[in-house]
């Protein structure tokens, strides 16, 4: 399949079919394009080649490469149309911590502390030694706990050694930090040269007041929640971090346990300090019940995430209506409002009221029109019958006082 330029920030420059990349056929299941992955990201890894630009730009392509093989959703998408298929800002890449550098690491340290889910890879020299055997094993027997203090971007491995019966009845292993510590829980099978390659992992969440992961073989499809699935499109669209969120759950490739010991890590992802944790080991025969509401409630889980995909469609479309009839009443009020108030307007065009207008010292009242009022026309025609008028009123008022005057002289 041609390359094509990539828009997003996390996917090489040019990409390549991942078919390709990782040396594998279309029909390679998932264990054997998991072993091609990790194979070449140990090679590739920027650890190993500080000095060799070329080789962190293979490991990017690799790590892409595997995101979409890995993910049964976008392999599907891919095998059917291609990259085109494929949501380029949902493609989240993993962050080297050893190779940031100290400014960088305090940037990736406070992304993450705002909860904008970041991812770390495990330090190449932890998977080289797994790999070479070279690491030491601690006993964890089960139904006991451990707890201890790792080194960052080091791991403490530990040996878990089931029995027929125990492994048919289901084996869960925990993780959780008092200190709410960012943690790996790593699963390693052993590989064909006696070393431990890493098959599982799973990066530590904050529940309540601790930070947790942990590993459940029961004999069904159990799931884990990634929440760094789609995280670039949900900080684009906050609606869609509700709608989004359930989409990070995904299937465990490991649903069961053979008899034998096996091997579990757990890996320091702190950015600066070291991680502080208790690991456990359980047989399930204990939690027959715990495991039965697991089952039902991951199964609740996959229905409503089915549910919510629908729902999410009727409620863009209904945004999208609600959207369009509030610009529509914005549009509505502001025309009726226009409308009044030219309505008023007109109204008071209907009035009597008088302006006064003064013109070279002299005034006269004036209502729009020419005509004059007809009291006015007959003051100004008739004054000395003004005059006279005003006289009679003085003399009037002068008489009425005199006599006042009089009655009061009396009086006295």
């Amino acid at each position: 399949m041609a390359g094509s330029k990539m828009e997003g920030p996390s996917a090489p420059a040019l990409r390549r079919d991942p078919y390709e990349v990782l040396s594998v056929s279309k029909d390679s299941s998932d264990q054997e394009i998991k072993t091609a992955y990790r194979k070449l990201a140990l090679k590739y890894h920027p650890d190993k080649n500080a000095s060799n630009p070329e080789a962190s730009e293979l490991f990017k392509e690799v790590a892409y490469s595997y995101s979409i093989l890995s993910d049964p959703e976008k392999r599907r998408q891919y095998d059917n149309s291609g990259f085109e298929a494929l949501d380029a800002d949902g493609m989240d890449m993993e962050i080297d911590l050893s190779n940031l550098g100290t400014v960088n690491t305090m940037f990736a340290a406070l992304f993450s502390k705002l909860g904008v889910p970041i991812k770390t890879t495990i330090s190449a020299n932890v998977l080289e030694e797994a790999l070479n055997g070279t690491v030491t094993v601690r006993p964890l027997p089960l139904g006991t706990s451990v707890s201890g203090k790792v080194e960052k971007q080091c791991a403490h491995f530990f040996g878990v050694t089931i029995s027929d019966e125990q492994a048919e009845s289901g084996i869960v292993v925990r993780v959780t930090s008092a200190a709410q510590s960012k943690f790996k829980l790593l699963y390693f099978e052993q590989d064909v040269n006696g070393g431990y390659g890493l098959a599982l992992q799973e990066d530590s969440e904050k529940t309540g007041k601790v930070t947790s992961a942990g590993m459940y073989f029961l004999h069904f499809q159990v799931y884990r929640m990634d929440t760094t699935v789609n995280a670039l499109a949900m900080a684009k669209d906050p609606e869609a971090a509700f709608f989004k969120r359930l989409e990070g759950l995904q299937p465990c490739e490991v649903s069961e346990l053979k008899a034998g010991t096996h091997i579990f890590a757990v890996y320091g992802d702190n950015f600066f300090k070291p991680a502080t944790y208790t690991i456990e080991a359980l047989c399930a025969k204990s939690y027959e019940d715990t495991t039965y509401k697991l089952k039902d409630i991951e199964a609740l889980i996959l229905r409503k995430r089915n549910e919510l995909r629908q729902f999410e469609t009727e409620y863009r479309k209904a945004l999208a209506r609600f959207q369009e009839v509030t610009n529509r009443y914005s549009q509505e009020k502001q025309t009726v409002d226009e409308l009044l108030k030219q309505r008023d307007t007109i109204h008071s065009s209907f009035t009597v009221a008088r302006s006064v207008i003064t013109a070279g010292g002299s005034g006269h009242f004036s209502n729009g029109s020419s005509s004059k009022f007809p009291s006015e026309d007959f003051k100004a025609d008739s004054p000395g019958e003004d005059s006279s008028s005003d006289s009679k009123d003085k003399s009037g008022k002068k008489k009425w006082f005199n006599l006042n005057l009089k009655g009061s002289d009396k009086k006295v």
